[in-house]
């Protein structure tokens, strides 16, 4: 028996579990969901990392099942007025990986930064039509509207430079709180008709945020999982209610997700716990591990499913999004 062979031992005994508590791009999260670990085709080579992640990588970026279509178009603005907690990040990625699973997906960019326009792969060079003329009444939201190059099904509204001074052009302007929800008509939508439609918010609560909120009808909340995560989170909950309770009476809080999980640290365990605690089910059974793969894809001008499809923010996503779907294909309105 050589060395290699005597290292794998007997490989029609498979393992259940591969070696190791973390993965090469981040820690496996505390309540994430795992898949089982899979295995190549040779029986003298059994589990190994790479074939692993290849086969992820496959199952991902060529799906054998379809996510579930929704009861009805849900509308989700992801908001946090904390910057750096994975909002854009999480916006995109969730909007790829439903893309990719047969549904129909729209990904409004309301950040000046632009950053969503970036990791979709869509123009947004000042001088484009992006969602600034949408919400001044110069472009329908279609018109406005790119394929990105992640997806067939993914589109994106761009966002420039011209929005950032949008909110002091909005305080003279007729019902400057709903400019958005007029673009977002049915009749707006009819070309596209996406299932669901993604709002991403600059990291404020200024006049931009209002807009996206009326617009929507559901709340997405990323949280990471560190020390002052929750800081501001009770002034974002009570801006939630006061659009509630003036603006848009349909608003709530559907959905709050993990982000930048460090395993490592007894932190990232309180603060998961503590959030739990207090949202129950409203948060996602799946954690986001913080991840290098997941902070270099935008780099690239792709989302982390199409970077690295393999990786373990990547799958993170995919079941975050798998969670995400399941609960409006249950929704009974």
């Amino acid at each position: 028996m050589t060395h290699n062979q005597a290292q794998i031992g007997a490989t029609d005994v498979p393992r259940e579990t591969p070696p190791g508590p973390t993965t090469q791009d981040g820690a496996v999260g505390a309540g994430e969901v795992l898949r089982p670990v899979t295995y190549s085709g040779n029986p003298e080579i059994g589990w190994t990392p790479i074939a692993d992640e290849a086969e992820r990588a496959t199952k991902l970026l060529h799906p054998d099942n379809m996510f579930p279509r929704p009861a009805r178009r849900r509308v989700l603005t992801v908001a946090n007025q904390k910057g750096g907690v994975g909002k854009t990040t999480s916006a995109v990625n969730l909007a790829a990986a439903l893309a990719m699973h047969g549904l129909k997906v729209l990904v409004i960019d309301l950040d000046p930064q632009g950053n969503a326009s970036t990791a979709l792969g869509v123009e947004h060079r000042s001088g484009t039509p992006s969602v600034y003329e949408v919400l001044i009444g110069e472009v329908s939201l279609v018109d406005a509207a790119s394929v990105s190059d992640q997806s067939d099904n993914l589109y994106c509204v761009p966002a420039t430079i011209d929005l950032a001074g949008a909110e002091i052009e909005l305080v003279s302007m007729v019902a400057r709180e709903a400019r958005l929800k007029e673009a977002l008509t049915t009749e707006a939508l009819d070309e596209i008709d996406p299932d669901y439609v993604f709002i991403d918010c600059p990291p404020s609560l200024g006049l931009l945020t209002v807009n996206a909120m009326v617009a929507g009808d559901e709340v997405l909340i990323p949280i990471q999982c560190e020390y002052y995560a929750l800081e501001g989170l009770s002034q974002l909950l009570r801006n939630i209610e006061l659009v509630q309770g003036h603006l848009n009476p349909s608003l709530y809080v559907s959905t709050i997700l993990l982000t930048m999980y460090d395993g490592r640290t007894k932190l990232a365990d309180q603060v998961t716990s503590e959030v739990r605690k207090h949202f129950g089910e409203t948060v996602l059974r799946t954690v986001i591990p913080r991840s290098v793969k997941v902070s270099e894809a935008p780099g690239y001008g792709q989302t982390v499913l199409t970077y690295d499809p393999g990786s373990r923010g990547s799958m993170s996503y995919l079941d975050a999004a798998r969670e995400i779907a399941e609960v409006g294909a249950r929704a009974d309105q």
